[in-house]
């Protein structure tokens, strides 16, 4: 297994800035490894809605970028908050743009999830992903639940998270499947 440098790309499920999902993947990009650059996509809350219609030559440009960033990228890392036992639906429109096009199939994928509730979205995007062929790497799955504490606390978390090298570790596993698989 040779090293390379590699490209994550993180989609957050909320579009909330101060979101605890989007400050796991902040904390994440701030411990990958030199050799790896995480981006956080800011995109998906611009998509326009879902319309087959407008595919093909009809996609607007803004599906262009974000489907050009996906298909750049050695790996996608996926945070997403349960809303109402479900899929957040600017997140699940985002997918939609995605379900016909190229750039995703048997892509690597690892989920960092801020809560210690949420399964049902974990289970829901699960479906929906593997239905789009993404390959979800179980043994990469992150789960640290700050969702509902304090600014300070979530701080808190995340620096021991970091220091103690569970954000450093999972993403090692990630690029080790990612290595070893291109």
């Amino acid at each position: 297994m040779t090293s390379r440098p590699l490209f994550l790309y993180a989609l957050c499920g909320s579009q909330r800035q101060a979101s605890s999902s989007r400050r796991l993947l902040e904390a994440l990009r701030l411990a990958c490894p030199e050799d790896t650059t995480i981006e956080i996509c800011d995109l998906i809350g611009d998509l326009p809605i879902f319309n087959p219609d407008h595919e093909g030559e009809r996609t607007p440009a803004i599906v262009e970028t974000f489907a050009a960033k996906i298909r750049q990228a050695d790996g996608l890392i996926v945070s997403c908050p349960e809303y109402a036992h479900g899929v957040p639906g600017g997140f699940k429109n985002a997918l939609d743009w995605l379900v016909s096009r190229d750039e995703i199939p048997f892509k690597p994928l690892m989920f960092a999830h801020a809560s210690h509730r949420g399964d049902f979205v974990l289970d829901q995007l699960a479906e929906v992903l593997r239905t789009m062929s993404l390959r979800i790497v179980l043994e990469a799955f992150l789960r640290l639940p700050i969702a509902g504490k304090s600014d300070e606390t979530q701080a808190a978390l995340l620096v021991q998270a970091r220091d103690e090298g569970l954000l450093r570790g999972r993403l090692d596993h990630f690029a080790k499947v990612i290595l070893s698989e291109g």
